[in-house]
């Protein structure tokens, strides 16, 4: 089970909320593009999302109406 640190991922007031739908949308993508290539991936896909968005590769922008909430 992948258990990383997030605070460094939930700085600036990013929410919870906003890092578990990033990395649904994230996850969704690779999925779908391992179907499309028909590749064979041993990591999941929310492993891989959640890879992205810890290395920078993703980030997540969040609408500032939801920040405080």
């Amino acid at each position: 089970m992948l258990n990383p640190d997030l605070r460094g991922v939930l700085v600036d007031n990013i929410s919870r909320y906003s890092l578990v739908t990033a990395t649904a949308k994230r996850a969704r993508e690779i999925s779908d593009k391992i179907e499309e290539d028909k590749a064979i991936v041993i990591e999941k896909p929310v492993t891989l999302a959640l890879e992205d968005i810890l290395t920078g590769k993703y980030y997540i922008v969040e609408p500032e109406e939801i920040r405080n909430i």
